[in-house]
């Protein structure tokens, strides 16, 4: 009788032999993450030195300078102030350490974690959840509750007419073998549970949806059971003209990972006819390539990944550098290990060049593989860097912060192209009020300190003390003895509570201001009076400036005027002793992989925490013993 049905199944008996006569399963577990280390570095917060207290701020004398790319005096003395405090504070901290380790270190904005470390902060000073008020933590679990009393999947096998007798009780739904693949695979059934459930569908309808072969792929590679991948792998190609995106990556995932893997290049190179591969795809061919000593076919690969503009997957970079470790010369083909050498090198180069932070494991295995090699005397180690700019570990100098003069220039073009005369530029303001304010600024001497008002105004939490938040830090910055530029809105001299007579007349007393009409952005301004002011000057401001940096037409771009935001970019940090209102630390390192011949210095990133705007704090240490 069960031989008559299958006879009318419009697929070949032999492709469904695995879901008729089902052998042993197995369970559908999740893969294990190793997580790296979370803890948050100790911040400490850096508080400006008085530099001159009795200098009369606009009217200070100043000095000349020679061009936009120098730095002025009064910038590097405070530079030389802010390096004495630095350097008090790495009096107590040792030269090295391992992963994880955490100690005192200035705050920057940029710092990684920081960003949730501040929403943590906010999260906790919020008010109490009221009594009666439902948790949220508990919503999740609600919410998912709801769902699962849909559909229930069995907890073993079913024969046809058990399957049936489910289905029928569900009302007999049109995706019911969609719905119950879809339930097997959450709730991590056995496969033999799916297995039968595709020996009903095939019985009942006489075949096999693309769907639903699909979704019984996806269940077996999260699993593990290869013998059951190559045989929908030989389903699919002998029922489908094609296959498609999903199924191309999990049979390319499954292959690579066995001794099949030749056959993952062919289906790549078929995908490529229809598609392009995602980075993910060449990356397991390659890591095969790379276990199984090919070095060659691994680096063609890979240059093909990077000419179609694809980033490289950090589980790529990792096996290229563990691989070689492993085989050796073994089936190297026509690749010496100098080549393959100068090869990973040049991953270090990259991940410079694109402002790439390797994570903890794949740092490791960079150390690992640069002490292997043979008669050449590595050594790495785990170490941070101190504000000013020198390796705890070797002692040598970071590269600066500070943009070189070409890069100033080049930046200062493309900001004054694509931000302040951009496509949408008079949507922020008019032309009128833009030329009033190029004027404004060139009858100026160059500022030294740019500050957005309304922003550092916004930072007291009290409307009433708007004006008083603003003055005081001005104050601070007159008191420095810098030629100060306030930027604000025409509202902020009408007085009122928050905008007191008073305090608005004693902050253009101490600076330069330009008032612009309520419904501009004063962000453009900003920019375009810091950078017209020379590659000295600085910008008081909470904004990160992210959407102005992403009008900047290329990635090489944006790395650039992070960099100068990063060099440039003061962040009030509250007061300090006496009421001095404080500034969060401009570090005077550049973070970027970088290498002196001898050495080499990578930031690594030890958080899952840091956001896309923060940089790396600990570093790994690599030096050259002769």
């Amino acid at each position: 009788m069960c031989s008559k049905m299958i006879s009318k199944v419009r697929l070949c008996l032999k492709p469904l032999k695995p879901f008729l006569h089902q052998g042993s399963s197995a369970l559908v577990t999740p893969t294990p993450l190793c997580k790296p280390s979370q803890l948050a570095p100790t911040a400490r917060s850096l508080s400006t030195k008085d530099i001159n207290p009795n200098s009369g701020g606009r009217q200070a004398v100043r000095k000349e300078r020679k061009g936009d790319g120098q730095d002025g005096l009064r910038y590097r003395t405070i530079r030389h102030k802010q390096r004495e405090l630095w350097e008090d504070a790495e009096d107590s901290e040792s030269k090295s350490f391992t992963v994880g380790q955490r100690t005192a270190f200035p705050k920057s904005v940029f710092s990684a974690g920081t960003a949730k470390r501040t929403a943590e902060i906010m999260k906790r000073k919020a008010p109490l959840v009221s009594v009666g008020r439902e948790d949220p933590k508990e919503e999740p679990e609600r919410r998912s509750t709801r769902g699962e009393g849909k559909i229930v999947p069995p907890d073993r096998p079913l024969s046809v007419a058990e399957w049936r007798k489910l289905k029928e009780s569900f009302g007999n739904p049109q995706r019911f073998d969609i719905m119950m693949i879809g339930a097997l695979f959450t709730s991590g059934a056995e496969l033999s549970v799916a297995k039968s459930l595709l020996t009903f569908v095939a019985m009942e309808r006489g075949t096999l949806s693309y769907e639903l072969l699909l979704r019984y792929l996806t269940l077996c590679v999260s699993g593990g059971h290869d013998t059951e991948v190559f045989e929908v792998y030989d389903i699919m190609r002998e029922s489908f003209s094609s296959l498609e995106t999903g199924a191309s990556t999990l049979f390319i995932k499954t292959f690579s990972r066995t001794d099949r893997w030749r056959e993952a290049v062919s289906l790549l190179h078929q995908v490529k006819k229809v598609f392009t591969p995602s980075s993910r795809n060449y990356g397991l061919i390659i890591a095969a390539a790379v276990l199984h000593g090919d070095l060659s076919t691994a680096w063609t690969l890979y240059d093909e990944l990077i000419r179609k503009g694809l980033n490289p997957h950090p589980e790529t970079w990792d096996a290229l550098f563990k691989g070689v470790r492993q085989k050796g010369e073994v089936e190297a083909g026509n690749m010496s290990q100098s080549e393959h050498q100068e090869r990973l090198l040049g991953i270090l180069l990259y991940m410079r060049n694109n402002q790439i932070y390797p994570k903890c494991d794949l740092a490791s295995s960079i150390k690992t593989w640069f002490e292997s090699l043979p008669g050449q005397k590595w050594t790495g180690s785990w170490t941070r860097a101190s504000p000013t700019g020198l390796c705890r570990c070797c002692g040598s100098a970071l590269e600066s912060i500070q943009l070189t003069v070409e890069e100033y220039h080049q930046l200062k073009h493309r900001v004054m192209t694509d931000i302040i005369q951009g496509r949408d530029v008079f949507n922020k303001t008019t032309p009128e009020e833009l030329e009033r304010f190029k004027a404004f600024v060139k009858r100026k001497p160059a500022f030294d300190v740019v500050v957005d008002g309304l922003n550092v105004a916004n930072i007291s939490k009290d409307r009433n003390r708007q004006s008083e938040m603003l003055l005081e830090v001005v104050s601070e910055l007159e008191r420095q003895g810098l030629s100060v530029l306030v930027l604000g809105r025409k509202h902020m001299l009408r007085p009122s509570r928050s905008w007191e007579r008073r305090n608005m007349n004693l902050i253009q007393d101490k600076a330069h201001c330009f008032f612009t009409e309520n419904i501009s952005e004063d962000d453009p301004f900003l920019l375009y009076a810091t950078l017209h002011s020379g590659n000295h000057c600085q910008f008081v401001s909470r904004d990160l400036m992210r959407d102005h940096k992403a009008c900047l037409p290329d990635g090489a771009t944006r790395r650039l005027f992070f960099k100068w935001q990063r060099g440039h970019q003061l962040v009030v940090d509250g007061h300090g002793a006496g009421g001095r209102v404080r500034f969060q630390s401009i570090f005077g390192y550049d973070t970027i992989v970088q290498t002196s011949g001898d050495s080499w210095h990578l930031p690594y990133d030890d958080t899952q925490d840091r956001s896309t705007y923060e940089v790396p704090q600990l570093w790994l240490c690599l030096t050259k013993k002769h």
